[in-house]
């Protein structure tokens, strides 16, 4: 194999702008953004990413949302991992969790969103989605042991952001 990832790339590019241009092939030119991203991938982050956007527009218009979330999930795991990026690693799998909402998959989107605000120190931002990962985690039979997980991190978050907050967080009523 030559391993020419960027000719590769800029033809799958080319290939999804002719797909694009000719109207009825929408999703041949999304599947080929994918590949150009592939390529991409080995060789220029950001022009994969770039090429991962066209893909998930493209799905977004055709009302693909599902397929469009599995996209920003990649484009935040590339900011994560190769681009650091780590304000726009957040807004991609917060987009994706809005775009999975009413799945499990969304709370994955969630989770890395509060551990990166949380990171970040906003600290309001990452108890409110633990809590609420929490809560849902509780009320499912299969995932109600991982919530106390969720809580915890929560109350961390509590402690991190003021003692008088922290106990407002811990009270129970002791009734």
């Amino acid at each position: 194999m030559a391993k020419k990832w960027t000719e590769a790339g800029d033809a799958f590019v080319r290939s999804a702008e002719l797909n694009f241009r000719k109207g009825d092939s929408k999703h041949e030119a999304a599947v080929n953004y994918v590949d150009a991203s592939t390529c991409f991938r080995k060789t220029n982050p950001p022009k994969a990413v770039d090429c991962l956007m066209k893909a998930a527009d493209i799905y977004t218009d055709m009302g693909r949302f599902t397929m469009a979330a599995k996209h920003h999930l990649s484009i935040a795991e590339l900011y994560e991992s190769e681009c650091v990026d780590v304000e726009k690693c957040v807004q991609h799998y917060e987009k994706a969790a809005d775009y999975y909402k009413g799945e499990d998959s969304a709370n994955k989107c969630l989770l890395k969103v509060a551990q990166y605000a949380a990171q970040m120190e906003q600290y309001k931002k990452a108890i409110e989605i633990y809590e609420e990962v929490g809560t849902s985690s509780a009320d499912n039979t299969l995932l109600k042991y991982s919530a106390k997980d969720y809580f915890f991190k929560a109350a961390l978050c509590h402690l991190c952001l003021d003692l008088l907050d922290a106990q407002v967080g811990f009270s129970f009523d002791h009734d």
